[in-house]
């Protein structure tokens, strides 16, 4: 466990006693494609770091739709802000694929860690990542069209077409998998793109791509 936790960058750094410290307020947990880390309305109190898989966070309307926010991918830290503000988690942390978390004792991490320097610059770094996540998310639902956000999309995180359904990705877009598919077929067309069997996806014109969201 203490080479798993070394391999953390936030703890990298820290000495072999502080490294046996923070094994004993932590733990790491396995989780399964869809299963669920924290609901939005849940009590905090655990620091979640992201090591393995994909966590999406999404929130849900009065009718039960899906509101998605963000997709973070190893390493990072998950739902910090609640912990800092003791306040309810304002959304739902759910994995898209199989994934490993790494859970510590907020209180206990916050007693005895944030004194060392690197931890509490590294925390601060992260908050700040948020700030920038949820600038991102409003420009998207705001002023991006769905061929503006496909684009996007396509250009930050085309490895995901071949590891996701089309419905899992247009889910994160808050567009349907319908219009999904009439914007991948328009990229296509006008020799944008290509999509080979695996679902992977090849950029033939990114400077179009770029130019559709920026």
């Amino acid at each position: 466990m203490m080479d798993k936790i070394r391999n953390i960058p936030l703890f990298s750094k820290l000495s072999e006693k502080s490294l046996e410290n923070l094994a004993k307020i932590s733990s790491f947990k396995s989780y399964g494609s869809n299963e669920i880390v924290f609901y939005e309305g849940d009590s905090p109190g655990t620091l979640y770091v992201l090591t393995e898989g994909v966590l999406r966070l999404y929130k849900t309307d009065t009718k039960g739709n899906e509101i998605y926010i963000h997709q973070f991918t190893p390493i990072g830290l998950v739902g910090e802000l609640a912990c800092f503000e003791n306040m309810r988690y304002p959304a739902t942390a759910r994995f898209v694929t199989k994934g490993q978390i790494f859970k510590i004792d907020f209180k206990k991490l916050e007693k005895d860690f944030f004194h060392n320097p690197e931890v509490s610059m590294a925390i601060i770094k992260s908050l700040t990542k948020k700030i920038k996540i949820l600038s991102n998310v409003i420009h998207a639902e705001v002023i991006l069209t769905s061929e503006a956000k496909v684009a996007k999309f396509i250009i930050e995180n085309s490895e995901l077409f071949e590891s996701l359904k089309n419905t899992q990705i247009a889910s994160i877009l808050n567009i349907t998998p319908e219009t999904l598919s009439r914007v991948l077929t328009r990229f296509k067309k006008c020799d944008i793109i290509s999509i080979d069997k695996s679902h992977c996806i090849n950029i033939i014109d990114s400077q179009t791509l770029i130019s559709l969201f920026k």
